[in-house]
């Protein structure tokens, strides 16, 4: 192959929890893989950010139990197969691998107990059953992760890489006869290299996308910048099925401050104590639902934001009064934050708001992870296993993507005798730049993305209507038009790509919204 052409028997596009896994696992197995991520570090999505922990057990015969909470917060909108398989196949996943495979150090009872680690309780669960690392249990998970990724034989990182497109045979052979199949196959993604300011054509047996979130396409989110639903976009571009776009989940207590930062207040906060109350001091949550603080998370938004136009207040708090905890060193990563911007979260209230956070639709996957598209796989946030149904229960995030990206593996593993053939790489050309004009203006980037952000927050938000949604989709609808001319006459940067792909991830969300009349869920109508 060229220097421009590469060739890998597993391509991974992202390195969260989900994409490193699913490379390790497969390495581990003896298979090559090529990991590429958009920065030039492996941590810099969500699955570092993950503060309260993941699913794991109260007991041996917890997994009933569990699927009826997740069943519940997720509206019985969810695939029962999806949620019985997590609910077995999880806690030895999280042994095998995060465990025994990487020793992450969870934390453990201080005395003598049953159960030999500290279990803790967030919204939406009947009983104790997730393991944590104080509040960076993701950061733990992800700093074990790396630290194999980066040593494996088997696996080859590339850095500063943002996908363009996936390669499928119906889209991408230059041989009409390949358009005849009935079954498109995945070939690989168009890469850019942002170091050398080119496209690659990356070739693979069997393609992984686990690009991570959507939370940047709104004006307020707990994600990071790279959270732009480019997994989504690609899979949809390509032919793949898309499902459930519509339930976005809003995380009931980010941190509100002044200055527009926000960041994530754990869940388990309130579980372990905390309550939510109002300017006048009043705990309002039992006024709501019967669960009062531990009402799954789409309850909780909803009800703070009537508390804020009730008040005419831009926040409400966070109560730490009545835990029993040494919050400094139970949520560490919390308190050194809060304590940067004014707040001892031991002496004072924490002021929070809602904001965007997960997205429980993507790319609809089988059990083993498999989309519609032969040979294309997605696990992670930017899949749609059907887990979440219509709301997603607190810390399962990362045990489906650690457990879709295991099956996933095993899956791709048995099928590696069966290659692409190089006929059909052959007649995929390379990328072909058709466009000159250097108008990528960053002001106009900008006030696209201010027009994104703006409209879906406003529109497709945390309660929606006829009249918002019909002018979002006006909106995404004219936008992305505009967009797909200017992508073609302009030579590609990385913003440029991220703003298409954010683009076209907001008009299927709000195609998905405008289509599903029902309220249920995070897709909270009132009309």
């Amino acid at each position: 192959m060229s220097d421009n052409r590469h060739y890998t028997t597993v391509l991974v596009i992202g390195s969260g929890i989900a994409g490193c896994t699913a490379a390790l696992r497969l390495a581990d197995e003896g298979v090559h893989c090529t990991l590429i991520t958009s920065s030039s570090n492996l941590d810099h999505g969500n699955s570092a950010l993950a503060q309260g922990g993941i699913v794991f057990k109260a007991d041996d015969n917890d997994h009933q139990q569990l699927e009826k909470d997740i069943l519940t917060a997720g509206h019985s909108y969810n695939s029962l197969k999806a949620v019985h398989s997590i609910a077995i196949r999880g806690p030895h996943a999280v042994e095998d691998i995060l465990v025994k495979r990487l020793g992450i150090p969870f934390a453990r009872q201080k005395a003598p107990s049953e159960c030999e680690w500290d279990l803790t309780r967030e919204g939406g669960h009947e009983t104790p059953r997730i393991l944590h690392c104080a509040d960076y249990t993701g950061r733990a998970i992800m700093d074990g992760l790396i630290r194999e990724i980066t040593a494996h034989p088997n696996i080859t990182v590339m850095r500063n890489r943002t996908a363009i497109d996936l390669l499928t045979s119906h889209h991408h052979a230059d041989n009409p006869q390949f358009k005849y199949e009935l079954e498109n196959e995945c070939l690989g993604a168009y890469v850019f290299n942002e170091d050398e300011q080119r496209v690659e054509t990356m070739f693979a047996d069997y393609t992984v996308v686990a690009t991570g979130g959507i939370g940047q396409i709104y004006l307020h989110t707990t994600n990071p910048l790279g959270s732009i639903g480019s997994g989504v976009a690609m899979g949809f571009r390509a032919g793949a099925t898309v499902h459930n776009m519509e339930f976005v989940q809003f995380h009931p207590t980010a941190f509100h401050h002044h200055s527009g930062q926000k960041f994530l207040i754990t869940e388990a906060m309130r579980g372990e104590g905390a309550r939510l109350m109002n300017s006048k001091g009043e705990y309002f949550m039992p006024n709501y639902d019967r669960r009062a603080d531990l009402a799954p998370r789409d309850i909780v938004a909803r009800s703070i934001v009537d508390e804020m136009l009730k008040n005419d207040d831009d926040c409400v708090y966070l109560d730490t009064s009545e835990m029993k905890h040494d919050l400094a060193n139970r949520f560490p990563t919390i308190f050194k934050r809060c304590l940067e911007l004014g707040i001892d979260i031991r002496k004072e209230p924490v002021p929070v708001v809602p904001a965007a956070h997960y997205s429980c639709g993507g790319i609809l996957v089988n059990e083993h992870g498999r989309t519609t598209v032969a040979r294309l796989y997605a696990v992670g946030e930017c899949s749609c296993t059907g887990v979440h149904g219509a709301n997603r229960l607190a810390s399962t995030s990362l045990l489906e993507a650690l457990v879709w990206a295991d099956t996933a593996a095993q899956h791709i593993k048995d099928r590696v005798d069966s290659p692409v053939t190089e006929e059909l790489r052959n007649v995929v050309p390379d990328w072909k730049p058709i466009g000159d004009d250097h108008n990528d203006d960053p002001a106009l980037i900008a006030q696209d993305w201010s027009r994104i952000r703006n409209t879906m927050w406003n529109y497709v938000g945390i309660t929606r209507t006829s009249q918002r949604l019909a002018r979002a989709h006006e909106d995404m609808r004219d936008l992305s038009k505009h967009l797909h001319t200017f992508y073609k006459t302009t030579p590609l940067s990385k913003r440029l790509i991220d703003l298409f792909h954010g683009c076209l991830t907001a008009y299927i969300i709000t195609m998905a919204a405008k289509r599903n009349t029902k309220s249920i869920g995070c897709h909270y109508r009132t009309d």
